[in-house]
């Protein structure tokens, strides 16, 4: 069977089936080639307003199902990802500009996010609290009814199962809105594997669309609780109209990740972990490594070594070539680093390596002298740029780190892991890896980031999923009524 066969999706989104997007259609662009490789339907509001409302209906009997019938639609969901891998990678190839390793680890975490979430259905939604009364007293978690998914372009399966995946588990319906540059891998995908899963219909609608789409399902009444990752800027939008309508709003948003190289750190092993970090999928992750934190001892010879690396790694086709970076995802994207990366030169920067492209192909680049003025520190690059500042001590590595509005990710490395482990505690983050690089995730862990990086770990693990997607409400029983004095 193939799942993605063209002709079922072909100009239309999936809300209770299969129908023609009120929006009209879009092109799928590889961005390696620019040809056009799929088109796709286009939500709009009202496209948005009829989803939510079956949503809202097919979810009242889909939280009085039993867990078992949850919990084996989630288990079939995360057989389907395995035994479509690979065609699902060759769209993330494609359509994200992924390479096929990269690939490879979203459809294995779409697969173990379904697992996970089968198992989230059977965990326990409450306690027993105690009451100054003769009564049984709960704390119980339902479901919100139905979630507002937006997913972004970079990582478009794992950034819409994350949160499809529990949101479903626990009871809810899901209305899904994946970044149009990435609708098959990211949205349309999930429509095939949970229709051949067995999820009952109306439970699941997936609508790539614009701003408008966007817009329509934040405001929408029968949506309780969006789940938003993407840029900082649009997360603000997002949460501040969530705050209006009185729902909650989950947003894992920006970054800029330090890593930091104490004194005593291995030199090619804090390279080849700083190269890893900066350079992966392009560097568009929320969780890349945007600023590299080298003592002043190691400094210039870690730079070497960086630059070294990145002249080496391979650019180009991940579908026709292997190599190690891929293209950028739009031409919008790219001016945007390259942007960057120039003011940074003419600031006083000095290019180590890079800082040239071929069409959407950029050069991994490395950049030395940089200070906390300078624009590729200062800002999201979201490109494979890896700026690279000197500090004398663990007070000015801590300011430096500490410099920023973001609060994602951090990473330290040194042979001292109880000096690293102090310094991580004197700057805050969502996550933080002794002896790693910045980029990691794991279905059984929390994710999230605090400042500008979001609201906190709201994904990940059960106990952040089921804060996620339920409600709390105080339940009481006795056995006779309360006499009162009135």
């Amino acid at each position: 069977m193939t799942l993605l066969d063209t002709g079922t999706w072909h100009g239309t989104v999936y809300s209770d089936g299969w129908v023609e997007a009120a929006g009209g259609t879009a092109p799928v662009r590889s961005p390696a080639t620019r040809e056009e490789i799929g088109r796709v339907g286009v939500a709009d509001a009202t496209d948005v307003a009829r989803a939510c409302a079956r949503a809202a209906e097919a979810q009242r009997a889909w939280a009085a199902t039993s867990y078992l019938e949850r919990a084996a639609v989630l288990r079939r969901a995360g057989a389907l990802w395995e035994q479509h891998a690979a065609e699902v990678g060759d769209w993330l190839v494609r359509e994200a500009g992924s390479i096929p390793p990269k690939a490879g680890v979203e459809t294995a975490t779409a697969a173990q996010e379904c697992y996970e979430a089968a198992a989230l259905a059977a965990h326990p939604l409450g306690e027993i609290i105690p009451s100054a009364q003769p009564r049984l007293s709960l704390a119980r978690r339902l479901p919100v009814g139905v979630v507002g998914v937006i997913s972004p372009f970079n990582f478009p399966l794992i950034l819409a199962i994350r949160s499809v995946a529990p949101a479903l588990a626990l009871g809810n319906a899901v209305v899904l809105k994946p970044d149009l540059r990435t609708a098959v891998s990211g949205g349309l995908a999930l429509a095939r594997v949970f229709e051949e899963a067995g999820l009952p219909e109306g439970l699941l609608h997936v609508l790539p669309g614009g701003v408008d789409a966007g817009e329509a399902l934040v405001a929408d009444p029968r949506v309780r609780v969006i789940s938003f990752t993407g840029s900082t800027a649009a997360g603000r939008k997002v949460g501040e109209a969530a705050a209006r309508h009185l729902k909650r709003a989950h947003l894992e948003l920006g970054g800029n990740s330090a890593l930091v190289v104490l004194d005593d750190a291995d030199l090619d092993l804090a390279a080849s972990a700083g190269a890893w970090g900066s350079f992966l999928h392009q560097g568009q992750i929320c969780m890349t490594t945007g600023r590299h934190l080298v003592h002043e001892s190691l400094a210039e010879r870690y730079v070497e070594a960086l630059a070294a690396k990145a002249d080496h790694l391979p650019v180009g086709d991940p579908a026709k070539e292997q190599v190690a970076l891929g293209p950028i995802i739009d031409e919008a994207q790219r001016d945007k680093i390259h942007a960057l990366v120039t003011a940074s030169v003419d600031a006083g920067a000095r290019l180590a390596a890079g800082g040239t492209y071929d069409g959407l192909f950029y050069r991994p680049t490395v950049l030395a002298d940089v200070t906390p003025t300078t624009p590729v520190y200062a800002q999201e690059v979201f490109g494979p740029v890896a700026p690279v500042v000197a500090f004398a001590d663990l007070d000015e590595a801590a300011a430096l780190a500490n410099g920023t509005e973001y609060g994602l990710s951090l990473g330290v490395l040194s042979r001292d892991v109880m000096k690293a482990m102090a310094l991580a505690d004197r700057i805050p983050s969502g996550i933080v890896h002794i002896n790693d690089q910045t980029v990691g995730d794991e279905a059984v862990a929390p994710f999230g980031g605090v400042g500008a990086s979001g609201t906190g770990s709201r994904f990940g693990g059960a106990a952040a999923n089921v804060e996620a997607f339920t409600e709390t409400q105080w339940l009481t029983m006795q056995g006779d009524i309360t006499r009162y004095p009135f």
